[in-house]
């Protein structure tokens, strides 16, 4: 029994919490904004340096490969070094490279230095919510994960009025919108000073002190604001550890050893899947717009509406995932958005396209809403980074591919061959999550691991895996 997690499970949502909230939101929040905005520099460059539909789909792609390395290093990282280094590294990472990104003159290197700068935002990603959901009690942790995802929402309405008041102003607008995109990360990264690291993952690794040092000051924090916590009650589960620390790539292995290779399997369905569709969609929408006969400033001003769809979408998933559990949420909201894509395939009209598309973003946020709350869930405390960050990776490889699609598609087959597409990917993950998913509503991360896990006994390279009691 982790007397720890005990002390953390009985803690009310507080003060505490929400500044957790606003701080890993506001990461959320900038990687949105890196990756949408770039759906508004490509017309721009475009046109600047004379790209085909096939480079410009490659150098919206560039992004999503640093992305890809970046969620898979801060998966491997943070579960053998600690989460809190992981989130501080990879954010300052990030703004600098962006900065620099704002003064190149051709796209190859604006390419290489977006891939570079995306391993920073990757990696920052992947990390926030298996780092912040070890803070959380189960009885708010799926409204808590959706809210903080709910923060991409921002991000991508804050892209899309930078593309329409910034971008447009001159020939270089697209400079100053990466320079904007770069320096309030600076402001967060201050913030983040006063993060602490998570004390399941210390108390894990045997440091025993300093996780009842970080839980004692979370105490004392609540308890100066006059609430009155209730006594430590024993929690269900066991706490699962290691003998020794696993090697680097051990942990990776592990995802792939019964009974964890279902759940491995049903998290890189549903992420290849999601975000596959989800940046086929929000890359390309203002480019297909302005490609359908919109000028370019009416496609930035209607994207701003098709954005501001998001918000509803993540915060209504986020009610949902308490409400009715995780698994059944990110499947009705797939439903929901093969029914927009359905909808976008056969749309003929501008009107339409609007709603339709408008539909899509509501839907697919609240699917990302879920699928944020649930796949920290899934994996036991010593591998939850690492599935993350796996997970958040293999996803990548259809940001990356999506774009490059499009670009191909829709000359040859219009809105009905890219959003039929989009729909056929999205009833795969849907059915991964149907019948690999493991249910996780109202149960503590240690009753997850136990329950599902409880049996597993393996080796991580030089470590065997024990159950603690």
């Amino acid at each position: 029994m982790s007397p720890i997690a005990a002390r953390l499970e009985r803690l009310p949502f507080s003060r505490f919490h929400f500044t957790l909230l606003l701080m890993g939101g506001l990461g959320f929040m900038f990687e949105a904004i890196d990756a949408a905005i770039i759906a508004f520099i490509l017309p721009v460059v475009r046109t600047k340096w004379h790209l085909t539909s096939f480079e410009t789909g490659l150098l919206g792609s560039s992004t999503y490969v640093g992305f890809l390395v970046g969620a898979l290093l801060a998966g491997l990282l943070g579960d053998r070094f600690g989460r809190r280094i992981v989130m501080m590294w990879s954010l300052t990472f990030f703004c600098v490279l962006t900065f620099i990104n704002a003064f190149v003159n051709d796209w190859h290197t604006f390419a290489l230095l977006r891939a570079i700068a995306g391993i920073g935002m990757g990696a920052e990603g992947a990390i926030i919510a298996p780092f912040l959901v070890e803070f959380v009690s189960n009885r708010y942790r799926g409204a808590f994960t959706g809210a903080l995802a709910g923060f991409f929402s921002f991000g991508f309405v804050a892209a899309a009025l930078i593309g329409y008041f910034v971008i447009p102003l001159n020939p270089e607008g697209w400079r100053i919108a990466l320079i904007i995109v770069s320096l309030p990360v600076v402001v967060l990264l201050w913030w983040r000073r006063s993060l602490h690291e998570s004390p399941r993952w210390l108390e894990l690794h045997g440091r025993h002190q300093e996780a009842e040092a970080v839980v004692a000051d979370i105490e004392r924090q609540i308890e100066r604001r006059g609430v009155v916590l209730p006594p430590v009650t024993p929690v269900a589960g066991s706490a699962l550890g290691f003998e020794q620390a696993g090697s680097f790539f051990g942990n990776l292995k592990l995802l792939w050893k019964p009974p964890l290779a279902r759940t491995t399997l049903m998290s890189w369905c549903l992420w290849l899947s999601v975000t596959f569709c989800s940046y086929a969609f929000f890359v390309w929408i203002p480019g297909l717009l302005v490609q359908h006969g919109m000028t370019i400033t009416k496609s930035f001003s209607v994207s701003i509406i098709i954005y501001l769809a998001q918000i509803p979408g993540y915060y209504s998933a986020a009610y949902f995932c308490e409400k009715l559990g995780r698994k059944t949420t990110i499947v009705s909201y797939m439903a929901m958005a093969c029914i927009a894509g359905l909808w976008l395939a056969n749309a003929g009209s501008d009107t339409s396209i609007v709603f339709a598309s408008t539909f899509m973003s509501f839907a697919m946020n609240g699917v990302n809403a879920g699928e944020y709350a649930y796949t920290p869930e899934v994996f036991p405390t010593h591998l939850r980074a690492t599935g993350m960050g796996a997970a958040s990776a293999f996803g990548r490889i259809g940001a990356i591919c999506s774009p490059m699609l499009v670009g191909y598609i829709y000359p040859l087959w219009g809105f009905a061959g890219v959003f039929g597409m989009t729909t056929v990917i999205l009833l795969i993950g849907a059915f991964a999550v149907i019948f690999l998913g493991v249910s996780t509503h109202g149960r503590t991360l240690e009753e997850i691991a136990e329950t599902e896990y409880g049996a597993l006994r393996t080796e991580a390279g030089s470590g065997e895996l024990r159950t603690a009691k």
